[in-house]
């Protein structure tokens, strides 16, 4: 839903939020192209922070860079981080597969 709008205020596709939007230049999170152009920069500087490492860049897009940091570089402790992570991989896995 490009629509949609988070209970913590993500908007979007990609469920940016308004700082992370801005940061990425997207001009409106509502606009797929925009948002999703948005998100894959930010998926890409996290790649880039996390030295390539998929699971913790995953854990920072949903957790926040600070929380994979303040953890000692290891995906937090959040149940939704946990959940999110395994869930995304193993889209991506199914993804590769057809």
């Amino acid at each position: 839903n490009p629509n949609a709008v988070s209970p913590a205020g993500a908007r979007g596709l990609m469920q940016l939020m308004p700082a992370t939007a801005q940061r990425f230049g997207v001009t409106d999170p509502f606009d797929p192209h925009d948002n999703v152009r948005g998100g894959a920069r930010y998926l890409k500087a996290l790649l880039a922070q996390f030295n390539g490492d998929l699971q913790l860049s995953l854990a920072a897009y949903n957790a926040g860079e600070s929380a994979v940091v303040r953890y000692g570089n290891r995906v937090p402790p959040y149940a939704e981080t946990q959940k999110y992570v395994p869930k995304v991989l193993a889209r991506m896995q199914r993804a590769a597969r057809s």
